[in-house]
């Protein structure tokens, strides 16, 4: 459905922040990219969204083919007409507005506002009866649901998520994994998840990616992954020295697929 083919991306001309990044995300399923801090995750969803264009970045080498169509450097109006809608990072909502208005924003893409409501409130209940309150005024976690909900009324073909666990105690954080996962069995949705927490997002995806300093440096079956000794080291926090970057440790340079 997607695929990024070795692209580069540049902002005000200068900074080079993605490094010949590829990768697929089929149809129907959930794809994961984790990854540090500052590793360009953020970066890699904004460009296919074409949110990228709006901070005064370019897509400056190799393609982002959508379904057949090439779509990199398009604006994001554009994209999202595809049928490719990202939540942001942050839980970006209009806070002024109630639960049921930011819904229906959603619905401007697809025309289905009650069929959309519907079907939104059958996977997060807590909004049907938040529905008359402000954005401003729910919980972390219900800010997220009705970010997703939003998201959802669009009904996308593809949908991006940036970091939906950040701020998010762990229980709740399980209780919105829980429910993008339901999205994906029932509805065949297919998520490109961008995700700081490895150990959630490899249990959710069947297929991830690492990612360092803008490089891809490590892809495979999640269950692989979720085994994967150095994954488990510097993402799982399974080591007594404690989580170290892929790029500090000389035996992992070796296997750096940029390198090999």
């Amino acid at each position: 459905m997607l695929t990024l083919n070795n692209i580069e991306v540049v902002y005000g001309g200068t900074i080079l922040v993605l490094k010949g990044v590829s990768l697929s995300v089929p149809a129907g399923r959930i794809t994961a990219l984790i990854g540090a801090n500052g590793a360009g995750k953020t970066t890699t969803l904004k460009a296919i969204s074409g949110l990228v264009r709006l901070e005064r970045g370019e897509v400056t080498r190799g393609s982002i083919d959508f379904e057949g169509r090439r779509i990199e450097n398009r604006l994001p109006e554009d994209v999202a007409r595809l049928g490719i809608v990202m939540v942001r990072e942050g839980r970006r909502l209009f806070e002024e507005l109630t639960a049921e208005e930011n819904l229906l924003v959603g619905a401007t893409l697809s025309g289905h506002v009650r069929e959309g409501l519907d079907l939104v409130y059958s996977y997060f209940p807590q909004l049907r009866e938040r529905r008359r309150v402000r954005a401003g005024y729910l919980s972390g976690g219900e800010q997220q649901m009705l970010a997703i909900g939003a998201a959802t009324m669009a009904r996308p073909r593809l949908l991006l998520l940036d970091e939906p666990s950040l701020g998010l105690a762990p229980r709740v954080a399980h209780e919105i994994f829980t429910l993008v996962q339901r999205l994906n069995a029932d509805q065949k949705m297919t998520i490109f998840l961008v995700e700081q927490n490895a150990k959630m997002a490899l249990h959710l995806a069947e297929y991830g990616y690492v990612m360092e300093n803008g490089k891809i440096v490590l892809d495979g079956p999640a269950e692989r992954l979720r085994e994967d000794a150095d994954v488990k080291e510097f993402y799982l926090g399974m080591s007594k020295s404690g989580r170290r970057r892929f790029t500090e440790v000389k035996s992992y340079k070796r296997r750096k697929r940029w390198l090999a």
